[in-house]
């Protein structure tokens, strides 16, 4: 099953500061076909303004990961934590028993993010924050994990559920095959550039949600930035 969810059919919510688009319900948002797909639960397509950003606030019992696309974002947080991630790179934080942090773009410019969120497999751990830098350069034409709780996954951001974040950059007429199981549950979103999913055609922030497959092959109609969950 490969099902094409429109960028103009997802959730949204214009603050001002924040103009946020929602694949899964969230917030005011809800959609009772869209809650979650296996233990992804929160896909947020965001852009917030410069100098502007979200205030302290807590979580727990979720892994967040957040996959800057434009400017940056610069976080703290009730651990201690505190720092920047830039354009193509990732930040995870494990929120456990209880976290309490800020994300603030201290740019001049606007930034744009995916808001990741994952249902862990284990509730009650211990918080954590991480971040590095991944290169697009080095994605080019493939695959490169990003963040996993899957075991063999050692040079990816840790996250605690059965699960991987994936980035490629590909160029247009390349694909780029993914293999899969039957039972797990894929979401794709190209960040930028038109794309076929097999032989469906997903346009720039679509969400295209897979499942039932052994694999899938990607190809780039135009210059494209993917950006996949693999999830139990």
């Amino acid at each position: 099953m490969i099902e094409v969810r429109p960028f103009a059919s997802l959730g949204a919510a214009d603050h001002g500061w924040l103009d946020a688009h929602h694949h899964f319900s969230f917030a005011d948002y809800h959609d009772p076909a869209r809650t979650n797909w296996g233990r992804l639960r929160v896909w947020n397509d965001d852009t917030i303004g410069p100098r502007a950003g979200f205030p302290p606030h807590p979580h727990r019992d979720m892994e967040i990961i957040t996959y800057v696309r434009t400017g940056a974002i610069t976080h703290k947080d009730s651990l201690g934590n505190e720092g920047r991630t830039g354009a193509g790179d990732v930040q995870v934080m494990s929120a456990g028993t209880g976290i309490v942090h800020s994300e603030f773009n201290l740019e001049d410019e606007a930034t744009t993010l995916f808001q990741i969120w994952i249902l862990p497999d284990e509730r009650g751990e211990s918080p954590g924050w991480g971040a590095r830098p991944f290169p697009r350069g080095d994605r080019a034409g493939h695959f490169v994990t990003l963040a996993s709780g899957i075991a063999g996954d050692g040079d990816a951001l840790p996250i605690r559920a059965d699960a991987r974040v994936l980035g490629a950059t590909v160029k247009a007429g390349d694909s780029v095959t993914y293999p899969t199981e039957p039972g797990r549950h894929l979401y794709l979103v190209s960040a930028r550039g038109r794309i076929l999913v097999d032989d469906v055609e997903a346009q720039p922030r679509d969400g295209v949600a897979i499942t039932g497959l052994d694999s899938i092959t990607v190809t780039a109609i135009e210059d494209a930035e993917l950006v996949l969950v693999d999830a139990a």
